[in-house]
């Protein structure tokens, strides 16, 4: 019985993660596709480059909160570990999403959106961790990726082995995903935030 339960929660979460909101907010507005422009990405950061900072945060927040969204609605009717199993099927069904041939976003709206639901204490630490080193370095990526790194330490600190395992896991994917930049991050040569020209491949 569990077993069919953590089946069904990972396909609808990753059925509710796989919606390329983005995609299809930039559509709606007349914008065309957004995977012409810019890094090609269907995340928040590639939809501000079509400089509309509303559609920007309206896909952020919907990114986020569809992971959050199947987190809570597995967790309420079943169990925590199938609102894990949820949320973690979400964050897989943004960077894959079988829609768009497997090419989806990064993941990191959708991973804090899950942990807002299945931990908030955590996501405050990952939150606060991204905001101070994005202010210091002032690179996005490199916030989201020590952010990423400080989710499983936090939730092992607050005694949650369970979201600990699921958020490493995650954030081992944030920075296979993220190797590009981390790359440019090694060479010096990654776009800082408000630089006048953004480098095309820069998502965080």
């Amino acid at each position: 019985m569990d077993l069919a339960i953590y089946l069904i929660a990972a396909l609808g979460g990753y059925l509710l993660g796989s919606i390329p909101f983005g995609l299809v907010i930039t559509r709606v507005a007349g914008l065309g596709d957004i995977r012409d422009i810019g890094s090609g990405n269907i995340g928040a950061t590639n939809v501000l480059r079509t400089g509309r900072k509303d559609l920007a945060a309206a896909t952020l927040l919907l990114d986020a909160g569809k992971a959050g969204i199947a987190a809570a609605i597995f967790g309420m009717l079943f169990s925590p570990i199938a609102g894990l199993i949820a949320g973690a099927a979400a964050f897989f069904g943004h960077c894959f999403p079988v829609w768009l041939k497997f090419k989806g976003g990064k993941g990191v709206a959708t991973f804090v959106g899950t942990i807002l639901v299945v931990h908030w204490p955590t996501a405050l630490v990952l939150i606060a961790v991204w905001v101070v080193t994005a202010a210091v370095f002032r690179m996005s990526s490199l916030g989201a990726l020590v952010a990423a790194l400080a989710a499983p330490i936090g939730a092992y600190a607050f005694g949650r082995p369970d979201v600990a395992i699921m958020t490493g896991v995650l954030a081992a994917l944030i920075y296979w995903l993220h190797r590009a930049n981390i790359g440019r991050i090694l060479k010096g040569e990654e776009p800082k935030i408000g630089a006048g020209k953004k480098d095309a491949s820069d998502d965080a």
